[in-house]
């Protein structure tokens, strides 16, 4: 086993102090503590990233496999989805409820969560408990049973869910977006599936995509809490030891979403119209990233602080929410905003967005704006690590990103380095306002073009 750290202390002394108080130490403790990330590597190869505290006994993990709702099979759009939800139903010799039992009894949690990228896991145990915990979660990874009563079980739950969803405005929009914008693309499919598809998906479609995605070659780690490097080591491999060295990923090609503009209109009788609009965005590997998300947050990111909450709400009273954001996807980037507002004024509304959005680029934010928005990011940084599980969610997402072990430490200075300059040149980069791509579900008062709810597509 191998041990290499990472100590971030000084001008991140703000998130040693936040992550010890969650953690469980006293001020006094906190104010001199250091939070080390250590790489462990386990005897048989597979690394992790650990922040060790043991004043609570208590330990955190979070993992993922590269893949996500891009690997459900041709036909099976919700495979990952529905995995998600049936690792708590059975493993090896103990069938649905006895797992839960056992669940309950060592007073642990286990979730499992599909995005479009990873299928991420989340494990937190009492740290006398571990050793039991790690069995059982090894059990459910490496020996699912995926029994047909579980399986029908689960399902029925999936398409109330879906359904419910037919009849969720903000829901119906991302969905329309997504196929408008990704088309036949894995990203343009449903990460829930279909009524129709998750109707289709048997067993050994749940075997089939566990088989192919839950490997070590592909696997993220991070752990936060009582448990010491030389401990994780084995644990490491008690956990995913059984598992695939290698996936059997299906390559995914770049997705490339069309500049607009395109509109779509899908009809649902409600009182208030939601619409989402955006195009292309800006890779998270891009040198440009960072201007761009403090870009975001200047548009649409920053709450009541935002351009376009100030020009649709606070100005004209258009909306009660509006928003953007940046969407870094691993095969595809894209920017994407929303409103929601009254039928009546859904034109109005956009047409606003349109000509801020134009406005910035074409001249920037001002100085007081472009301060703010930094200020404010650096200053919240620290509140991404107020407890054992964010920090070791944080962590895990600088792992997949593959910004280093050392990113905490420069991520404010490369937030602070974003010059005016920085900020022009990405917007005319990433805004695009005369193309955008549209899609509003209600039933707005101006002429378009409709698609009917429930429509194919």
């Amino acid at each position: 086993m191998t041990v290499r750290s990472s100590l971030f202390t000084g001008a991140m002394g703000l998130c040693a102090l936040l992550a010890a108080f969650a953690l469980g130490a006293t001020p006094a403790a906190a104010q001199g503590s250091k939070m080390k990330i250590q790489e462990v590597t386990s005897p048989g190869g597979i690394k992790a990233w650990l922040v060790e505290s043991h004043v609570n006994p208590l330990i955190a993990i979070r993992f993922a496999f590269v893949g996500g709702a891009s690997q459900d099979a041709p036909g099976k759009d919700g495979q990952a989805y529905f995995v998600t939800s049936m690792m708590d139903e059975g493993a090896g010799e103990l069938d649905a409820s006895a797992f839960q039992e056992r669940e309950q009894a060592l007073a642990m949690r286990m979730e499992f969560d599909a995005g479009r990228d990873v299928m991420l896991g989340n494990i937190q145990t009492l740290s006398e408990n571990k050793d039991e915990v790690f069995d059982l979660v090894r059990l459910a990874m490496s020996k699912p049973r995926f029994d047909e009563d579980a399986l029908e079980r689960v399902r029925a739950q999936i398409l109330a869910g879906l359904k419910f969803d037919e009849n969720d405005p903000e829901t119906v929009a991302s969905l329309a977006w997504d196929r408008l914008a990704f088309h036949d693309h894995p990203y343009g499919r449903p990460v829930k599936g279909t009524m129709a598809s998750i109707a289709a998906i048997t067993s050994e479609d749940l075997h089939d995509y566990v088989r192919r995605v839950f490997a070590r070659d592909k696997l993220v780690v991070s752990v936060v809490g009582d448990i010491t490097a030389e401990e994780l080591g084995p644990a490491l491999d008690q956990l995913f030891g059984d598992l695939p060295e290698r996936s059997e990923l299906v390559q995914v090609a770049e997705a490339r979403p069309p500049l607009g503009p395109t509109r779509e209109v899908i009809i649902m009788d409600v009182p208030q119209s939601v619409a989402q609009f955006g195009h292309r965005g800006i890779a998270r590997d891009d040198d440009d990233f960072i201007a761009a998300y403090v870009l975001n947050y200047i548009i649409g990111g920053g709450g009541f602080s935002s351009r376009l909450m100030e020009e649709v709400r606070e100005k004209r009273g258009l909306a009660y929410s509006v928003y953007s954001n940046l969407y870094p996807y691993q095969h595809g980037a894209v920017f994407v905003g929303n409103v929601a507002t009254k039928n009546e004024a859904v034109g109005q509304s956009l047409t606003v967005i349109q000509d801020e959005l134009l406005r910035l680029a074409a001249q920037g934010p001002s100085d007081e704006e472009l301060d703010s928005a930094k200020s404010y990011l650096t200053g919240a940084y620290a509140l991404r690590f107020e407890s054992s599980s964010s920090i070791a969610s944080q962590l895990l997402w600088i792992q997949i990103e593959d910004l280093g072990i050392d990113y905490i430490t420069k991520r404010n200075a490369l937030v602070e380095a974003v010059t005016m300059d920085d900020i022009k040149r990405v917007a005319k980069r990433l805004l695009a306002a005369d193309q955008l791509i549209t899609t509003i579900v209600g039933k707005p008062v101006e002429p378009a073009e409709i698609i009917p709810t429930g429509a194919p597509g």
